[in-house]
């Protein structure tokens, strides 16, 4: 019976030590923390996202880096095999809004406990508390790990689940990318990824805990647009944050990292500039001798209502009547491009997932085995691999997953 010693105990780490355990491997997994799936448990505000139902072509086109690198992986346990895996061990689901995939209970703890109950009745054996040193390997072949204790636990295959450096709170310390440097394989530059940004503009502090719901942010780099997209976005003390935030950090995280951008927030993408101007018209010419922090009052929600008026430079307590067609039009210019800096990105703490990892290009797509080192396997976060939110980032965990315990599988 072949052994397979499986490091780290997230989300990859877990359905691979499944699938390899089915195959007739002894599987290990050897977990530093205390539990099984730390960082799966805080996914997804707590609910757990834990793929999309959308079709193929949307999954590949969701992949931020190195998508083709996934072919093999995401037909080999599509997203579709995935709901039906965790269905068939007990789990209910339901898809929401952007066919994203949720457990019925919203609770990611029994997206956990299917996992565990799956690795149980597989015959999975779970070490915790036992953080691993070392990958070891001998001419060519992965031979084992050493732990921090000092032991050696000797076997035939080691598959690194280590994930990235985000949350390193849940022991994403960035293990895996030195397990490969130390095997002789190439990792790229490791960016935080669906992160929030920070930005300049004192404003966004009056504006904290406000969530914005359909609107519209354009991105520059210099004139040159870089990104633009519609959404829900939150203001926080230190920028921008929401899931049209998050999403932006995954096309132009690399370029905010490096120099300022211009972001322009467009408060009423439903409507024209000039539709803008005879709807702020019409309410003016209802309420003529009221003040203008009265009437300009129904645009906006309340927290943002001040800003705005701060920012139009037009008196609060003017009379509408005496506010020019200059000054009313530059009141619409600034709800339909109100421009803030971007000065770079939030850190690991904050970030969902890494951008950048095991360079994929010495990675066999097929199976997850390593082109230099025989028997040794990397999955999940600690590759070159990212995508937007939506589920799809942990459907790269289960496929990648898939893909190497059916590897070590065939070995058993």
């Amino acid at each position: 019976m072949s052994k397979v010693l499986i490091v780290g105990g997230g989300a990859a780490g877990m359905l691979a030590s499944v699938f390899a355990a089915r195959r007739g491997c002894e599987v290990h997994v050897f977990e530093k923390n205390e539990k099984l799936g730390k960082k799966l448990y805080i996914t997804g505000k707590g609910r757990c996202n834990l793929t999309n139902a959308c079709e193929m072509d949307a999954l590949f086109d969701s992949v931020r880096t190195n998508a083709r690198f996934l072919y093999s992986a995401f037909y080999g346990f599509t997203n579709q095999d995935a709901m039906k895996f965790f269905e068939e061990e007990g789990l209910a689901l339901k898809t929401e809004r952007g066919e994203r995939v949720f457990p019925v209970s919203d609770k990611s703890a029994d997206v956990l406990d299917t996992l565990r109950r799956s690795m149980r009745k597989a015959g999975v054996k779970v070490h915790l508390n036992n953080e691993v040193k070392e990958v070891l390997c001998c001419d060519g072949q992965a031979t084992g790990i050493r732990l921090e204790n000092g032991e050696i636990v000797k076997g035939d295959s080691v598959i690194v689940a280590t994930g990235g450096l985000s949350y390193p709170s849940t022991g994403s310390t960035g293990d895996g990318y030195r397990f490969a440097k130390e095997a002789g394989h190439k990792v790229t530059d490791c960016l935080p990824a669906l992160v929030p940004f920070n930005v300049r503009e004192n404003f966004v502090k009056e504006l904290q805990g406000l969530s914005l719901k359909n609107v519209e942010i354009a991105i520059y780099n210099g004139k040159k647009q870089v990104y633009r997209e519609f959404g829900e976005m939150l203001f926080t003390h230190f920028g921008v944050s929401g899931p049209l935030i998050l999403t932006a950090s995954s096309y132009v995280g690399t370029l905010a990292a490096r120099q300022e951008l211009r972001m322009t927030l467009d408060l009423k993408p439903a409507l024209t500039p000039e539709q803008l101007d005879q709807r702020i018209l019409r309410d003016f010419d209802a309420n003529p001798n009221k003040s203008f922090k009265n009437v300009i009052a129904g645009l906006f929600p309340a927290k943002l209502t001040p800003v705005m008026i701060a920012l139009s430079g037009i008196n609060p307590d003017k009379k509408v009547h005496d506010i020019s067609r200059e000054e009313r039009q530059n009141l619409v210019r600034l709800i339909k491009n109100l421009e803030m800096t971007i000065t770079g990105l939030r850190d690991y703490r904050e970030a969902i997932i890494t951008k950048g990892g095991v360079s994929v290009k010495e990675i066999n797509p097929s199976t997850m085995e390593s082109r230099l080192i025989k028997g040794l396997y990397f999955i999940g976060e600690v590759l070159d691999l990212d995508a937007v939110t939506g589920g799809f980032n942990l459907q790269i965990a289960w496929s990648t997953a898939y893909a190497a315990g059916n590897a070590v599988g065939d070995s058993c």
